[in-house]
Order: structure tokens, then C-alpha cells, then sequence
């Protein structure tokens, strides 16, 4: 027979809060390890560095971990993805919810950065490459975890922390294992840090990239213009139309970053290129933008020239959705018995996060310490509020392992 579960004041913000407090000089012991390794994107051997500790940290705590090699990006290796587990004592019938946990170890920064400004704190501040996004709020994931479990919890029916080595470069290798590990999950908590303002992260927007080719044909340009069809004019004209496309759709954003067409001025153009970002806060305007963008192309100004349109990637947007705000009520309770005030905020950026909520799981950003200026030599994290931070964490993961009322487990709330 199973021990009676505990009250749910013992896992409450004040109730684990001193429990963080007493771990917050390991905190930033392992802050200042991971920082001071470099780790990115494209340097798999400090990926891998950081996977490293992360996993005996997490085995030390009770987890059991896997690793995972991904398949290279046109032939360059990434690090693996490291996954940590530990079952609860209840099922989805009794009521238990599957919990992910999800961050990233990879930062923006080329080997030597570690070197060239290392792990610093001033005051309160801890700066560093990564101390903020996303090093610090994977520790937060796992101190977290390690405070519930010192704490008794076990009312869930399984948590899991993943952590990956490519989202800076949009998770082309470790997507297909996001996915797949999300589509098991009921809910998830991604350990982005913070807004500045100690806002979390209630929507991101998706994105789709896509390049437009304009096909004209060459000619003289001063002998026989007339047999020319300009791609370059036939490019421009799409241009206005793509950027016009902007507030036609409520959350939806178009954009034409780049532009290349001809080889030279005596050359009517033959070909033209453009490469064009859609960003969108619903599946719905991704969707409406895409078809739009396809639209424009097929109907040419400009006679003699056509365009074809290839869709490079697309990521789902991480929608404000009723599950959603039902989680942030959650995490807002919990904040507020330690008199924080916490706001939800929605970004244009995108993240693992978005993968995640893509795959229909319930999904709420923001939930490591408070940090700012990432991808910048200014990179900072507030880590006088690291322990308030991770009591919340803990308080929200723990209220959430459970459904309180009716049958079942499963994503309903």
C-alpha cells in the first residue's frame, strides 16, 4: 500500500522556498561550471560538455537519463539530447499528469567566448555567455525538481527534463526528438528565462520562411530590351505586395529580408530572388499569410516572368490558449504568497517552446530566474531572486502533477 500523499501546503511557494534558498550556492557553483564552458550551436564537443554534468547532477538526484545523438544538419554534427526521467506514484487514471520540463544548452557564442568574458557576478548580477538564456534556467529546472523531491513529492505520474543542443539554430536536429517525447506529455514548463520585467511567457509567434524565385528572361538592354522580361522589376512589385500583406491579419507579420536580382546593368534581369519571413501568433494566420504569400506569387505584373515559391522550415506559434492561462493562474498563485507579482507576456521570438505546444501539449515559457540582453556581451541574470524563482517553479510543477477533481489525468484542466 502507498504512503498517503502529503498536504498540498508542504509544496507550496513558502514552504520550498527555504529548501531553495539552501541550494542556491550550489546553484551558482553549477552556474559558473556551465558558463565557463563554451557551448555553441555548432561546437557539439561543449554540448556535450554541458550534457555532461547535467547528467550526473540529474542521476544524483534519482533520474534516470538518456542520451541522444541526433542525425547531423547538411553533414555538421550537433550534440546530443539529453533526457532525464522519474516516474511518481500515481497514473492518468488516479489523476497523474506527465510533466516536461524543457531548456537548452547551446548558446550563440564561438569557442573562446567562455575565455573572454567569464563567469562574473556583480552584486546581485551574474553575467557570462549563456548565464541567462539558457543555462541558468536549466539549472533552475533541475534545482526544482531536486527541492520536490527532497520535499516528498510524489503526485504526479512522471516528470521529465529535456534539454537540447540546437535551438539557437532553430532545433533542426533535435526537433524530430522534441516532438516525439512532447506527444507523450501532458503539460510542459519551458525554463526560458524570465522577461526583464519578471513577466513569464504566455504565447510565442510561429514562423515560415520562404524563397521566392523570379524567372524572366535576358536581353539587351539597349539593343533589344523589348524581348527582355525583367525579373528584377517582376521582384519588386512583389516586394510592396509581400510587406502590404502587414496588418491584414491581427498578430501576423511578413517580411522581405533579402533581395537579390541581375548580374549586370546592360542585362534586362533574368532571375531575381527573395527571401521572406512570416511570423504569427495563431496556426489560423500562419496559415491565411502562407496562402497569401503563394497567391502573390502565382499572379505576375510583370509579362513573361513567373515565380515558384519553396517553404524553407516553418515552426508553430505557442498559442495563448485557455490550458495555457489556466497554468500561468497556477504559477501566478504561487508567486504571489511570496509577494511577487508575475505578468504574462507574448513575444515575436520562437524557442523549443514552440515545437513543444505544436505537438498539442499545453505549454508555458518563462519560467527561469529573471534575465536579460541575451545573444549580447551584456548578458546579465538576477540571481537574487534565484531562489524565489525556483520556489515557484517547484510550487507550480507540483500543483500541476495532479488533476484535484474528477477522473483521468490527460491535458484537460
Amino acid at each position: 500500500m502507498s504512503a498517503p500523499a502529503r498536504p498540498a501546503a508542504a509544496f507550496s511557494a513558502p514552504a520550498l522556498l527555504p529548501l531553495a534558498e539552501n541550494l542556491t550556492d550550489r546553484y551558482l557553483a553549477d552556474l559558473a561550471e556551465l558558463v565557463a564552458i563554451d557551448s555553441g550551436s555548432h561546437s557539439p564537443a561543449g554540448v556535450n560538455r554541458v550534457a555532461d554534468r547535467l547528467e550526473a547532477r540529474l542521476r544524483g538526484i534519482g533520474l534516470a537519463v538518456e542520451r541522444i545523438r541526433p542525425d547531423p544538419v547538411h553533414g555538421r554534427p550537433v550534440g546530443d539530447v539529453l533526457v532525464a526521467r522519474r516516474s511518481g506514484r500515481l497514473t492518468a487514471a488516479d489523476g497523474g499528469r506527465r510533466i516536461l520540463l524543457a531548456g537548452h544548452m547551446d548558446t550563440v557564442f564561438e569557442d573562446g567566448t567562455a575565455a573572454l568574458r567569464p563567469f562574473r557576478i556583480d552584486g546581485t548580477t551574474a553575467h557570462g555567455p549563456g548565464v541567462s538564456d539558457d543555462k541558468g534556467g536549466l539549472l533552475a529546472g533541475l534545482t526544482a525538481v531536486e527541492i520536490l523531491l527532497r520535499a516528498g513529492w510524489e503526485d504526479y505520474a512522471e516528470i521529465v527534463l529535456l534539454a537540447t543542443p540546437d535551438e539557437e539554430i532553430g532545433s533542426p536536429a533535435s526537433r524530430p526528438v522534441t516532438e516525439r517525447i512532447a506527444a507523450t506529455m501532458d503539460i510542459a514548463l519551458a525554463l526560458e528565462c524570465a522577461r526583464e520585467n519578471g513577466d513569464l511567457v504566455i504565447g510565442r509567434k510561429g514562423v515560415a520562411d520562404f524563397e521566392l524565385t523570379v524567372t524572366g528572361r535576358a536581353a539587351h538592354s539597349g539593343i533589344e530590351p523589348e524581348r527582355g522580361a525583367n525579373a528584377a522589376l517582376a521582384a519588386a512589385y512583389l516586394v510592396v505586395d509581400l510587406q502590404d500583406l502587414n496588418g491584414r491579419w491581427d498578430g501576423v507579420t511578413v517580411n522581405v529580408g533579402v533581395v537579390r536580382a541581375g548580374t549586370r546593368a546592360n542585362i534586362v534581369c533574368p532571375e531575381a530572388e527573395l527571401w521572406v519571413e512570416v511570423r504569427a501568433s495563431t496556426t489560423e494566420g500562419l496559415n491565411l499569410a502562407a496562402q497569401a504569400v503563394h497567391t502573390l506569387a502565382a499572379h505576375s505584373v510583370v509579362s513573361g516572368t513567373r515565380t515558384t515559391v519553396t517553404e524553407l522550415s516553418r515552426c508553430p506559434p505557442m498559442e495563448d490558449t485557455p490550458a495555457a492561462r489556466t497554468m500561468y493562474s497556477v504559477a501566478r498563485t504561487a508567486a504571489a504568497e511570496l509577494g511577487i507579482d508575475l505578468g504574462a507576456a507574448a513575444t515575436g521570438g520562437v524557442g523549443d517552446a514552440n515545437l513543444i505546444a505544436g505537438a498539442g501539449v499545453p505549454t508555458l515559457d518563462g519560467l527561469g530566474p529573471v534575465g536579460g540582453a541575451d545573444h549580447s556581451p551584456e548578458e546579465w541574470l538576477d540571481i537574487s531572486g534565484v531562489p524565489a524563482r525556483i520556489a515557484v517553479l517547484a510550487a507550480t510543477v507540483a500543483r500541476l502533477g495532479r488533476r484535484l477533481s474528477g477522473t483521468g489525468g490527460g491535458r484537460s484542466f
